[in-house]
């Protein structure tokens, strides 16, 4: 996908959200973004691998995992990363796919993935406009230096979302939502989540 075209699907994606986002915005200094039961936004971005990813494409009748992160290539992030990466078999099998959202630029979430071995999507929401039409609350961006494969690389986000986690259900609506994320517990809770909802 040419740079033009990128470009484009990034103004169509951020388009696509404006009414959505500009309203949760408003909100979120008095409400705590979507809560259970509510209905989730569909949304697109582009992903890792250049390409646009679809929620209504992933979900495709399995739960879906969308976990919000501040940076790519950070302590806290890192460990949350890799840990759904580990549990990927398991949450597949629990009919469950995952997808993380950040700040960050295509070029960082491509490093971040390579450097980490990740096995699942991550979405470039550089406007927030994601994290918004979810309620997640966004702050100012910012710039790391990191070493990758011997190589000093510069990281740029645009925005920082803060570490919130949501689980859609089949039908759409949302069956969980963690704020306050602990990096280390976050799948442990997001596969505790969905055996409850299987069991019941």
């Amino acid at each position: 996908m040419g740079i033009r075209k990128l470009w484009g699907v990034a103004l169509c994606a951020s388009f696509s959200l404006a009414l959505f986002s500009g309203a949760a915005s408003a909100q979120q200094a008095d409400e705590p973004g979507l809560d259970v039961g509510e209905l989730a936004p569909e949304f697109e971005a582009v992903a890792d691998n250049g390409e646009v990813w679809r929620s209504s494409e992933a979900r495709d009748g399995k739960l879906l995992v969308v976990y919000f992160y501040p940076a790519a290539m950070t302590g806290g992030c890192i460990t949350q990363a890799c840990l759904f990466r580990d549990n990927r078999s398991k949450l597949l099998d629990m009919g469950a796919e995952v997808v993380g959202v950040s700040g960050d630029r295509v070029a960082n979430l491509r490093a971040f993935k390579g450097a980490n071995r990740l096995n699942f999507p991550l979405l470039s929401d550089t406007t927030g406009a994601i994290a918004a039409a979810f309620g997640v609350p966004v702050g100012d961006g910012g710039t790391i230096t990191r070493n990758v494969d011997g190589e000093e690389i510069t990281l740029t986000r645009d925005v920082t979302t803060s570490r919130w986690t949501f689980i859609i259900g089949k039908d759409g609506r949302i069956v969980y939502k963690g704020i306050d994320v602990d990096p280390e517990g976050d799948t442990a809770a997001v596969i505790a989540a969905i055996e409850r909802l299987t069991r019941g």
